[in-house]
């Protein structure tokens, strides 16, 4: 372990999505405690958010672990859902670490998932895990997330990907219509076009033309409330097949990355549709994998329940330092 992490000042861990900002301290021997949620838009800069919540717990942390929405490739940092920006260097110096891990945020919540309990999963249909073998974990929220976790060497390897911008796999008649509605606003039609926060207002807006008829623009907390209650049976269709795309692509990606020692959705929407969700198609097209259809079906789905899964991955980012 690095030397800096040995000093009894507390570590800071955050998960910057491109809505939120979640920050805890903690430390190797400490439980997470002072967890605070900041609203994104309300600062000018990550650092100044950061910087802002250090100074409301008078802590002085000398270690930190960020889980940053969007590729990390260098120095220079650049969210994918916000125009937000910064250097690693100076944002270290600013806050005065010692020592900054600036990881992708669903690499940093692979390194979750060995963490969670039960009580902080939900299963949706059956399976088994398999010891020692790969784990995924993806999730829709501002964008879409995607992650694998790997056995290495007794212990674990998160990888980072960029999954949510694959490309769309329409697999029914609807679907390909849908697809040919976004992509008259984009010339790619990806995964997260469709799982995303702003993905579920386009589709319920898709749906909408298709259906010959002007649809009221709505957000996704919107559209998910008339969903939920069945005040709005469009909004129940664009639910159900948002649900059922999502189903689809975990079946896929598990299917690529081998993920036979389970799959689990985090991101901030899966937990909020959990009934909906548990109803659903989501595990019916999982599954629908033909000549693999046994080789998915005995895989386990659950919903990430944990209030801030991605913080007990930084933690656990430090801890291995």
């Amino acid at each position: 372990m690095n030397a800096t992490l040995r000093d009894d000042a507390p570590w800071l861990v955050a998960d910057i999505g491109g809505t939120h900002l979640r920050a805890a301290l903690c430390g190797p021997g400490a439980p997470m405690h002072a967890l605070a949620t900041l609203a994104c838009a309300d600062y000018a800069t990550p650092g100044a958010a950061l910087a802002d919540y250090l100074a409301r717990c008078g802590a002085r942390p000398m270690a930190a672990c960020l889980a940053v929405a969007g590729a990390v490739t260098g120095d220079v940092f650049r969210f994918t859902n916000r125009a937000w920006e910064f250097s690693q260097t100076q944002l270290r110096a600013e806050l005065g670490l010692a020592h900054l891990l600036v990881r992708n945020d669903f690499e940093v919540l692979a390194l979750a998932l060995p963490e969670l309990m039960r009580a902080d999963l939900q299963p949706i249909g059956g399976g088994s895990p398999r010891a020692g073998c790969p784990m995924l974990v993806l999730g829709p929220g501002t964008g879409l997330g995607v992650a694998t976790l790997l056995p290495h060497g007794g212990s674990w390897l998160a990888l980072a990907g960029e999954g949510g911008h694959a490309g769309f796999a329409p697999q029914d008649d609807l679907e390909i219509a849908i697809a040919a509605v976004l992509r008259r606003a984009t010339p790619r039609v990806t995964n997260e076009s469709i799982l995303s926060g702003s993905g579920l207002a386009a589709l319920y807006a898709a749906l909408a033309l298709l259906d010959g008829r002007r649809a009221e623009a709505l957000v996704a907390a919107q559209v998910c409330t008339l969903a939920l209650d069945a005040s709005d049976a469009l909004a129940v269709r664009a639910l159900d097949v948002f649900c059922a795309v999502l189903g689809a692509v975990a079946g896929d990606l598990a299917l690529v990355t081998g993920a036979r020692g389970g799959v689990f959705i985090g991101g901030g929407i899966a937990p909020r549709l959990l009934p909906f969700l548990q109803g659903s198609r989501f595990r019916e097209r999982f599954e629908a994998k033909a000549a693999q259809q046994a080789y998915v079906a005995a895989i386990p789905t659950q919903v990430i329940v944990h209030a801030a899964p991605a913080l007990l991955g930084a933690r656990v980012a430090l801890r291995t330092a």
